[in-house]
């Protein structure tokens, strides 16, 4: 026997050949392999370090099985935008009540009542209740600084009143009423979407109130920042309806959302306010937010953060099926919705030029 085994060390070749097989093999048999080459003698001896790595195997990770790394934590955007919009509105009606000058007018204008808070104010001081119950300027000074009127946007074309209007107040209720509105909603708005899509959602949401309020009122002039904030109520609805799939209590955060939004709705029905303003400016930041407050599919990574190698079957898509259809959808309503609205400001504007010519005739 021994002499068979001499054989066999001194040549290789006469020993039966090693079945190969794809799977691993186990441990125990490694290990009692890599016994047997160390007791033969002929291959050189083997440390215990090289038989406890036979005994276990490298454990090789498939890539598409690695695990992605994990992503950083969000950072919250700083809200600078809002603070400053709520600023800009405080100085316009600052310039409002300066320009008004309610002891330098004549005291039949105010119905020979004495201003408000006139010792104190100076030409700050408010107009008299009977002029004026929400604390400020008469509707003169309004219409003279850009408030929105039918006839001055339709017959003059003023255009720009239907910007002008929304930085406009009739009074410190008014003001104080909107922009305590403003920052309990957009800031947090803005910590979570950044200043540019908040900044766009309320622009054009006050010009679709305003837009829709020139369309609906022709005998009364408006001003106000309600068409911007109701539009930002709405853009809230659209995010949480968009992205529906990322939220935990889904139903509860909608129950809350749809009760504010009956709440302030419910406010248009009070005599002078201006409620179509309300629902233009809510519809347009309605659609809008399909289409700005977009947000990624929970599970999905971006490929910045895949390892090389990694099954890219497995990615979730950046978006699902039915958000791009909203998204779409959204955009081509408020599109045909501006379009519209202007193409009959503009129409009923040609009217009413050919209706003055015809009578100056």
């Amino acid at each position: 026997e021994r002499e068979r085994e001499r054989e066999a060390i001194n040549h290789p070749s006469s020993r039966p050949p090693l079945r190969r097989h794809c799977s691993l093999p186990r441990a125990g048999a490694r290990a009692t392999a890599a016994g047997e080459d160390g007791r033969a003698g002929g291959m050189g001896k083997r440390s215990s370090g090289d038989v406890e790595a036979g005994a276990q195997p490298q454990q090789h990770q498939p890539h598409h099985l690695q695990p992605v790394p994990p992503l950083p934590p969000e950072a919250a955007w700083v809200a600078w935008l809002v603070p400053a919009f709520v600023a800009a509105n405080v100085v316009a009606f600052a310039y409002t009540m300066y320009v008004n000058d309610c002891p330098g007018s004549p005291p039949a204008s105010r119905g020979g009542q004495r201003c408000i808070l006139q010792d104190t104010l100076g030409r700050f001081a408010f107009e008299p209740l009977p002029v004026n119950p929400l604390f400020g300027p008469a509707t003169q000074t309004l219409d003279l600084l850009g408030a929105l009127d039918y006839n001055k946007v339709v017959l003059d074309g003023e255009g720009w009143r239907l910007f002008t209007c929304v930085w406009l107040h009739a009074g410190v209720v008014h003001l104080l009423a909107n922009m305590l509105s403003f920052l309990f909603i957009g800031v947090r708005l803005e910590q979570e979407f950044g200043f540019v899509k908040i900044g766009t959602l309320y622009i054009i949401s006050g010009f679709g109130g305003s837009l829709l309020s020139s369309l609906s009122i022709e005998s009364k002039i408006s001003v106000g920042a309600s068409g911007a904030l109701f539009g930002l109520l709405g853009a809230m609805l659209s995010e949480l309806i968009t992205n529906w799939t990322i939220y935990a209590n889904k139903f509860a955060a909608l129950l809350t959302l749809l009760v504010i939004i009956a709440i302030n709705l419910a406010v248009g029905i009070i005599p002078q306010v201006d409620s179509s303003a309300h629902i233009g400016g809510f519809v347009s930041g309605f659609l809008l937010g399909f289409v700005v407050l977009i947000r990624p599919q929970f599970g999905w990574i971006s490929r910045k953060r895949i390892p090389p190698g990694y099954d890219m079957d497995l990615v979730r898509p950046k978006h699902k099926l039915y958000q791009y259809l909203l998204w779409f959808v959204a955009l081509v309503l408020l599109i045909i919705g501006f379009m519209g609205g202007l193409a009959k400001l503009f129409y009923a504007r040609a009217v009413g030029s050919l209706q003055a010519s015809g009578r100056t005739k």
